[in-house]
């Protein structure tokens, strides 16, 4: 999301807590220098989860940098009338969901993360 959609997202960002509905928008990746998926989450009341969640994968291209998908997000949040935005400062983990897409301890298909912290992409000891 380069360009207009990642400032503009980035400025909502920065702007800090400004009421409810809030947007969460996580990246994923296969390592720390490939985001495939983004998924956002809309949370209406500080006692709620995440009513409305929306992802976005991407095979080709890393999602940050698609112009499409950033203004997908964009409409999306627009949408849900959201006053804030929290985003993840860089890629928080494998693409893939356990239970959903494999059912071991780590993805069979993202080597990169086995024995990882998902939040800082270090080796755990």
């Amino acid at each position: 999301m380069i360009g207009k959609f990642q400032r503009q997202l980035g400025k909502k960002s920065r702007r800090g807590f400004r009421g409810w509905p809030l947007a969460t928008i996580a990246f994923y990746g296969p390592d720390l220098s490939h985001a495939s998926k983004v998924t956002v989450g809309i949370i209406h009341t500080e006692a709620g989860g995440a009513a409305e969640m929306r992802s976005w994968h991407s095979d080709s291209s890393d999602v940050r940098h698609d112009d499409t998908i950033g203004q997908a997000i964009v409409e999306f949040i627009d949408y849900h009338d959201v006053k804030s935005v929290v985003m993840s400062g860089g890629i928080i983990g494998c693409p893939h969901q356990q239970g959903i897409d494999y059912d071991t301890d780590w993805c069979p298909v993202c080597d990169f993360w086995k024995g990882r912290d998902r939040f800082t992409g270090k080796l755990l000891s």
